[in-house]
């Protein structure tokens, strides 16, 4: 995943959250712990480096002489960016239980509660706060309750809903939710062609089914693979060759959890993408896939409810599926990111799903 340097000047599709965060900053009333939620996690994260860099910056757009924003060049700023501050944390859930266990809180509330070393404030980013374990958020809850001076808590979210009431009512929310349309870009939109168009085909045997199943598998391969190799290039471990066993095996173990959560993250998005295809096919089935005028008074390209009305493929397929067993499709869809949630074998539950939909 390639990061992009960010300043709140460049968040101008949430603006409402970011107006509210520099005014408390301009008021000094900044909160000691934030709730960040929304629909993908790379924005939020980009969010609350863009908080920290802010709060961090040498040399900050500053209005009523206090910082409001970062200059995004400083080398504060950089080593924000590049995720190596020594003042600024992050925790993200462990690779095997994909939970936050309470030694990684422990470690980071040890931290956080010394002074900080080249900073003006200590922050902790909390990656997926509605994977803390029980355990996990019970230790955490002393932390919120008592924050340490010159320390900023931020947990990031896309289910809120599953975070522990007495965390969330300790912390400020903001909801960064977008219009939650799709916007693939092009080598996501051609992949999404060729499958639709593999989907397209009468799958009248298991052997097509498969085939399908295949486009998927080699996606998700190549996927996996090119966050390897990102992460890896990115990870101390390629700048330090001689150091201290411990620290090298600590540095291995963050930069699998860090692959494993970003491939997770990445994945899901993808087959949100397949998943709001399935409702384009919904939506031929119900007749409700036309394109209607836009008003004299609006110029350019027909209103279509389609998210991809440029991919004939739905229509074929809603022309031999009922919309009921259209709707269903819907369904494996979300119960296929429910499993992916857990423990269960990535493989076995794609297949069992591919294999349920209606095409």
């Amino acid at each position: 995943m390639k990061q992009h340097d960010m300043a709140f000047k460049d968040l101008s599709d949430q603006s409402r959250n970011v107006e509210l965060l520099q005014r408390s900053l301009e008021r000094g009333r900044l909160a000691h712990a934030y709730l960040f939620a929304g629909e993908e996690e790379s924005p939020l994260e980009g969010i609350a480096r863009t908080l920290a860099k802010t709060l961090n910056c040498l040399n900050p757009v500053k209005q009523s002489g206090v910082a409001i924003d970062c200059c995004d060049q400083c080398l504060s700023c950089q080593k924000i960016e590049h995720l190596n501050h020594g003042d600024v944390r992050w925790i993200r859930p462990e690779s095997k239980s994909r939970v936050i266990t309470i030694d990684q809180m422990r470690e980071v509330m040890q931290q956080v509660n010394l002074k900080p070393t080249e900073a003006e404030y200590k922050i902790a980013v909390i990656v997926g706060a509605d994977r803390l374990n029980a355990a996990a958020a019970n230790a955490f809850l002393k932390t919120l309750e008592e924050p340490p001076a010159r320390s900023i808590l931020i947990l990031l979210t896309l289910e809120p809903q599953r975070v522990l009431e007495t965390i969330r009512s300790r912390c400020l929310r903001l909801n960064f939710a977008g219009s939650g349309q799709p916007k693939p870009d092009p080598a996501q939109l051609a992949w999404l062609t060729s499958f639709s168009n593999e989907a397209a085909i009468e799958q009248k045997s298991l052997l097509a089914r498969y085939r399908l199943l295949d486009v998927l598998l080699k996606k998700l391969a190549e996927l996996k693979t090119s966050i390897d190799e990102t992460l890896t290039a990115r990870s101390p471990l390629q700048r330090y060759k001689e150091v201290d066993k411990d620290l090298q095996e600590k540095w291995e173990e963050e930069l699998k959890a860090a692959v494993e959560a970003e491939y997770r993250r990445q994945r899901s998005n993808w087959l949100l993408l397949l998943e709001w295809w399935l409702r384009d096919v919904w939506l031929c089935a119900l007749g409700e896939g036309v394109q209607r005028p836009k008003p004299k008074s609006q110029s350019g390209p027909e209103n279509s409810l389609l998210s991809f009305p440029q991919l004939a493929a739905a229509g074929r397929i809603a022309g031999r599926i009922s919309a009921a067993a259209a709707q269903e499709n819907l369904r494996v869809m979300e119960q296929l990111q429910r499993w992916l949630y857990t423990n269960v074998q990535e493989a076995l539950a794609l297949e069992v799903s591919l294999l349920k939909l209606s095409l």
